[in-house]
């Protein structure tokens, strides 16, 4: 039915290797990564100038559909963006996909689409299945969609959204079909949760800026929790997991989203009370993974029991299902009465009289006091008798013998105990009872004769007998008469249980943005965050990198303060290495994406402003599978940059340039920013050439900083170090603050070796400051920035200053005489 997949040439043709930059994502799941899902991936391209790319993404463990469209530019970096928001298992392409150009030296087997190099470089070791064209089908495609979507009051939207999406459409047929055909997996009809999401409506974040940051794994250590997922990540639920990790890798951009939910997590990080009576009424959902649950409840319904195990799992899903209907009754009560809109629209979504109706369905069949347990013959007995007595009354015979069964079990293990003197234990598996004996209390160390197939495990003897091995069959043969007559109940009750499966939907979720609220508010209160406000200026004060503020000891992570507005929109930080440069553009950025989430910040106030897309060149790693060096590595990243980049965009560039000459790194740094501050994003920008801060002087917006540092001797291995105070500054570092030569000093180099170098060093920056002081164009820039800042000031004054009017005139007047001796220094001679 399906093409078989195009061996790839080793000599195909590569893409240009500045199209993007690479990216080194392991191809075997971490922990973290477990929380994004299992899907698979449909992914078609159109042939037109815009690159219109569709997407249709089936989480198998969860029944979770995902239909997007996006025009994407020829990196395809919005496309991958969108992919491993979903963590894909399989890739499903078009077959003429993977041989879409002539291969290199005349090969005819050809090479495979841009777009299928750029899924094999992001996504290593993710199989790639050839899709025949027949198949990418838009009206297939529809309708399949109206015939899976459960009926809902989002279903006639859903419908209309996709209407002419005729990409996205075309893929979610080859989806279908291909689950089908490869799987064997099939639907109920108007089941699935099928969604289309709008692709303007989240922040985007490419997969090298979420590795860097450590946005969901730890780059040195894969299972840590230290990663921004770690420390948020108090979630009950695996669902909730999954929506807190999606969130942190696209941030939503609604205002009023962002809002809603800090007024959640207000109420409750303010309302203790109310805090702890949610997070208890979440005990009894601690594990209980609703998506998968219910999914497995569709596949389950629409096939019908073939074996024993299939019989029982599916009276094991019923329990589970009562279990998490009642807690999700206890977690609506919970929430009564919450003064916040979004836990009022959540309270309204679970307050659904069809989740009592679920109970007492549920209720008629299954006992009372019928719940999980996860293993044992416990286990067993909770599904033996899930349903009630007098239900049927052939069950209640099948579950009579296997009650007589399992006592002629006990009574043979007391028999042997007292014939032999021994203290027998009885211990359960999948296949049947077996005896435990400890070492220690059998004589000469050998077991009496009549005991089967003996084994050592640690201090005890495990064995059977004959008598046991038969009592097991008949117990086995109970057991599965049980469970099949058990089942025959369960499907009927299925079949109506089914009539609600999107009240299902609606209540997983429901519970799953309110456990990441939770989490939120845990975090919150844990590590002592304040709520965020949303204005077009970025503000913090006392801000800390949230991630380390947890790796590090008390008392060393030194906070600092942000400033960021459109009139000093680039932001030059210099310092030397280890000055915490690197560490605060990427507390900058996590505090962004903080605060995007509706969660609060680890700082005293702060103030941002809602991006678009969050842009970095944060590593300095050579790409040796491609042949590209660091400068090589650098200018991919920095073409997606400026190709993406927007003036609403967020940019992070640490240290430019290092990769070839400091002429050359100056150079380019020089044009970039200029190209950057031309876009009027805001930028961080960190450099070790100190020559920039005078040649983008001339543009009013740049804004210097440096970091700190302080130089002392202390004992270590080698006898002195560096103690750097990672507190930023005003202004371009100090050139006749040679930390260099201040290091050198430590290390008790000669005296005079070190007077020879200060004189050097000391003379080169004096006519550096000669030069610089005979120059114009830096005072005019100067008075070009304190005219830019005084608008602001003025600006954020009549917005939003609550002053009396005395103090208001007070404070104005000192303002007018320091911007006037500002400006007239530079206009001395």
């Amino acid at each position: 039915m399906f093409s078989q997949p195009t061996p790839r040439p080793a000599t195909a043709l590569s893409r240009p290797s500045t199209a993007r930059p690479p990216t080194r994502m392991s191809a075997v799941p971490t922990q973290a990564d477990d929380h994004g899902g299992n899907y698979v991936v449909a992914v078609l391209e159109g042939r037109g100038v815009a690159r219109e790319v569709g997407i249709a993404a089936l989480d198998r463990d969860t029944g979770r559909t995902v239909l997007l469209q996006v025009a994407d530019c020829q990196t395809y970096v919005k496309t991958l963006h969108h992919i491993s928001l979903h963590n894909p298992t399989t890739l499903l392409v078009l077959d003429t996909a993977l041989r879409d150009r002539p291969g290199a030296g005349g090969n005819t087997l050809g090479a495979p689409s841009l777009l299928v190099e750029a899924l094999q470089e992001e996504f290593p070791g993710v199989p790639i299945e050839p899709i025949a064209r027949k198949y990418w089908n838009d009206s297939a495609g529809r309708d399949f969609i109206a015939q899976l979507l459960v009926e809902d009051d989002e279903r006639p939207a859903t419908l209309m959204a996709v209407q002419e999406k005729y990409f996205a459409l075309s893929a979610a047929s080859a989806l279908f079909k291909y689950l089908e055909a490869r799987t064997n997996s099939i639907y109920s009809a108007r089941s699935l949760r099928i969604q289309y999401i709008p692709v303007e409506g989240t922040m985007l974040i490419d997969a090298d800026s979420a590795r860097n940051l450590e946005l969901i794994n730890n780059l040195t250590h894969k299972k840590s929790t230290h990663s921004l997922f770690g420390i948020l990540n108090h979630t009950f639920t695996p669902m909730a997991a999954r929506t807190l990790r999606a969130n942190i890798l696209a941030p939503v951009t609604n205002l009023n989203s962002i809002n809603q939910r800090l007024d959640a997590v207000q109420e409750l990080t303010d309302t203790e009370d109310r805090f702890t009576t949610i997070k208890d009424s979440f005990r009894g959902l601690k594990g209980v993974d609703l998506d998968k649950l219910i999914a497995a409840l569709i596949v389950s319904e629409a096939r019908p029991t073939t074996n024993v195990k299939m019989a029982e799992q599916r009276v094991g899903q019923m329990l589970t299902l009562r279990v998490a209907v009642r807690a999700l009754k206890a977690v609506r009560d919970a929430v009564k009465g919450c003064r916040s809109e979004l836990l009022r629209a959540i309270e309204r979504l679970i307050n659904d009289d069809r989740i009592d109706q679920l109970d007492e369905l549920i209720a008629e069949a299954l006992n009372e006091d019928a719940g999980v347990a996860k293993n044992g013959v416990h286990s067993k007995n909770m599904k033996v008798y899930a349903v009630k007595a007098n239900y049927n009354r052939l069950l209640d015979v099948a579950r009579e013998t296997y009650k007589e069964d399992i006592a002629e079990v006990y009574a043979l293990q007391g028999r042997l105990s007292e014939e032999h003197d021994l203290p027998i234990d009885l211990q359960w598996t999948e296949n049947g009872f077996y005896f435990t004996i400890k070492k220690d209390e059998v004589q000469n160390g050998r077991l009496p004769k009549g005991f089967l197939d003996v084994s050592a495990k640690g201090t005890k003897w495990i064995c059977s007998s004959m008598d046991l091995k038969k009592w097991n069959a008949r117990v086995k043969d109970a057991l599965n008469e049980t469970m099949l007559i058990s089942d025959q109940i369960i499907q009927d009750v299925l079949a109506e249980v089914m009539e609600h499966v999107a009240v299902m939907w609606k209540a997983s979720e429901a519970i799953a943005l309110l456990d990441m609220i939770l989490s939120f508010a845990q975090a919150s209160i844990l590590h002592s965050y304040v709520r965020p406000e949303f204005t077009s200026t970025l503000a913090i004060k006392g801000g800390r990198h949230p991630i380390l503020e947890v790796v590090q000891p008390p008392g060393m992570l030194v906070a600092n303060d942000v400033y960021c507005s459109d009139g000093t929109s680039f932001q030059l930080v210099q310092g030397p290495n280890m000055s915490g440069k690197s560490t605060y553009i990427r507390q900058v950025a996590l505090l962004v994406i903080m605060a995007m989430l509706g969660c609060f910040v680890p700082a005293e106030y702060a103030s941002f402003r809602l991006h678009d897309a969050l842009l970095t060149r944060l590593s300095n790693d050579d790409d040796a599978e491609r042949n590209l060096s660091t400068f090589a590595t650098e200018m991919a990243t920095s073409a997606m940059i400026l190709g993406l980049a927007t003036n609403r965009s967020l940019i992070l560039i640490d240290e430019l340039g290092r990769g070839t000459s400091p002429h050359e790194g100056i150079g380019i740094c020089h044009a970039l920013a200029e190209e950057m501050i031309r876009l009027k994003a805001f930028v961080f920008f960190t450099t070790h050439f100190n020559d920039l801060s005078a040649t983008l002087g001339i543009h009013p917006t740049v804004c210097n900083l440096h970091l700190e540092v302080n130089a002392t001797r202390q004992t270590t291995s080698t006898g002195f170090n560096m103690v750097f105070q990672h507190k930023i500054r005003d202004g371009p570092m100090e050139e006749q603050d040679h930390y260099g030569l201040e290091l050198a000093k430590l290390a008790d180099l000669p005296n005079d070796l070190l007077a020879t170098a200060a004189r050097v060093a000391e003379n080169l920056a004096e006519r550096e400051r000669e030069r610089r002081a005979k120059s114009d164009g830096g005072k005019v820039g100067t008075r070009r920035k304190l005219l830019i800042r005084l608008t602001n000031q003025l600006r954020q004054i009549l917005e939003g200053s609550d002053l009396p009017d005395a103090d208001l005139a007070s404070y104005l007047a000192e303002m007018q005489k320091k911007i006037v001796r500002e400006v007239g220094i530079t206009l001395t001679t």
